[in-house]
């Protein structure tokens, strides 16, 4: 029973800081230049605080496997159970491609080659080729088993991001104290981003997939001391800490590159090779370069099985196809993964029919973001449903006030999650991702099609169980 309640409030927080923590959307937030503190503090208080409350009451409500399935499917039936963690599923699926663009675009300015960076960063082909070899290969490994998964993970996590990020802010400080020029603006008003145009925002609504994952962790609430005073203070701990770490590395990028300037995928590590060139160590841009790809291709290699490991528990109940149900003799959930791969590829071959680079790696992103809004939408509206449908339901941990308290808390996720899910459709002014119209229907044509997926393999999964149950039925 003691090994049930060992973790503190210090240790969860950080477990949520290496959980949500990211580089590679930096970039996109720095065109706001000082408006990015109101934005992560926006984001933080009205997304990533109830989603880590709700995620909480529901995980300790309801812990037995299958997450967000078993959370959603109680309050609204399996169907919505299924679309939500199909949903989750896919959004992590699309997430793959942004993640090896940014690793190649590392891999390219860590080669020791002058102008060999942003030529290989900016070429469709080369981050194309880099995206399915990594891709495959991380695939392949997975299909043979992965051992130490969350030792590899946490390594990874350190090298490629808690260490780069930690270099990125020192150096970033010590240039600004240097009295280098900064390229935003200072003053109370650019504290706040300009709202009258919406175009204006799109990049800021990304900023709540930045805060994604927190559910994650959830589960291991009722391992937590004294859950209910130390969950709350090590969600406020770790949001406090994640906002500081992505408001300065931010501002940062914005510090250091003029806001017309900045590419969604090479500006960070711009931002390195400028930091050290100021310093006098040029060549150390190469080496966070390479430590930031090898850091991201570690996390790659250990997480591509993971999501879908759900999406497999649920559909050996009988809500997938027979052929997505099996696995292999190392218990790899086998044509799940090789779907999962098919869809990556797809959405690689972006690269080489959009404009550029960038604009697929802002595609992908926002594609991503609106499914896993989606979600978070279910998830909000499950925990206040449940409070009325189940409430006496035993939960270690709830959110305090009552209801009116989870419709508080609940009610601003919510309200926030459908704002930044109606602005993800609009064309950013800032990226030239070609036709505005074809921007926007490739967003809705991949969101109407990924939710119909799971909803049509539900009512399939209804049909055969209706069917194989007709003969007995009639004995």
């Amino acid at each position: 029973m003691l090994a049930a309640a060992s973790l503190g409030a210090g240790t969860f927080a950080m477990m949520n800081i290496t959980t949500v923590v990211s580089l590679r959307g930096l970039a996109a937030e720095a065109e706001y230049g000082l408006a990015v503190v109101f934005l992560y503090l926006f984001a933080a208080l009205c997304f990533l605080v109830p989603v880590s409350l709700c995620a909480a009451e529901l995980a300790t409500g309801w812990p037995q496997k299958g997450g967000v399935f078993r959370w959603i499917g109680q309050a609204f039936g399996d169907r919505y159970g299924l679309l939500a963690i199909f949903l989750q599923w896919l959004a992590t699926t699309i997430c793959f491609p942004t993640m090896l663009i940014f690793t190649a675009v590392a891999l390219a300015y860590a080669l020791p080659f002058p102008g060999a960076d942003a030529h290989l960063a900016s070429n469709a082909f080369y981050t194309l080729g880099i995206v399915l070899l990594v891709y495959w290969l991380a695939t392949w490994i997975n299909l043979r088993g992965v051992r130490s998964a969350s030792r590899i993970s946490a390594i990874a996590g350190m090298i490629g991001t808690l260490i780069p990020a930690a270099i990125l802010i020192g150096c970033g400080i010590l240039y600004i104290a240097r009295g280098n020029p900064l390229h935003f603006t200072l003053g109370w008003d650019a504290l706040f981003p300009n709202i009258t145009h919406l175009h204006n925002l799109v990049l800021a609504a990304s900023v709540f997939l930045f805060y994604s994952g927190m559910e994650i962790n959830a589960v291991h609430v009722r391992e937590l001391n004294n859950a209910s005073r130390n969950y709350p203070l090590a969600i406020g701990i770790s949001a406090l800490l994640t906002v500081v770490v992505l408001v300065l590395g931010t501002l940062t990028i914005s510090a250091l590159i003029p806001a017309d300037r900045i590419n969604l995928v090479q500006s960070l590590l711009v931002a390195y090779n400028l930091l050290f060139s100021s310093l006098g160590v040029p060549w150390l841009g190469h080496v966070v370069a390479l430590m930031v790809a090898v850091g991201v291709l570690g996390q790659v290699t250990v997480i591509v099985a993971g999501p879908s490991r759900g999406l497999f528990e649920v559909g050996r109940q009988g809500y997938l196809p027979p052929l997505l149900q099996q696995s292999n003799s190392s218990g790899v959930q086998r044509n799940i993964l090789l779907l999962q791969g098919a869809i990556v590829t797809l959405m690689a071959i972006m690269l080489v029919c959009l404009p550029s680079v960038q604009a697929a790696f802002q595609i992908l992103g926002q594609l991503a973001a609106i499914l896993y809004l989606l979600m978070y939408i279910l998830m909000f509206a499950a925990v206040i449903t449940l409070r009325y449908t189940q409430p006496n339901t035993p939960r270690p941990y709830r959110i305090p006030g009552g209801n009116a308290g989870v419709w508080l808390v609940a009610g601003i996720g919510l309200i926030a999650a459908l704002l930044a899910f109606v602005l993800s459709f609009i064309p950013p002014d800032q990226i030239p991702v070609g036709s505005p119209a074809r921007y926007v229907l490739l967003l809705l044509g991949g969101t109407a099609a990924f939710v119909a997926l799971p909803l049509l393999l539900h009512a399939y999964s209804q049909r055969s169980a209706a069917h194989h149950d007709e003969p007995h039925a009639s004995v």
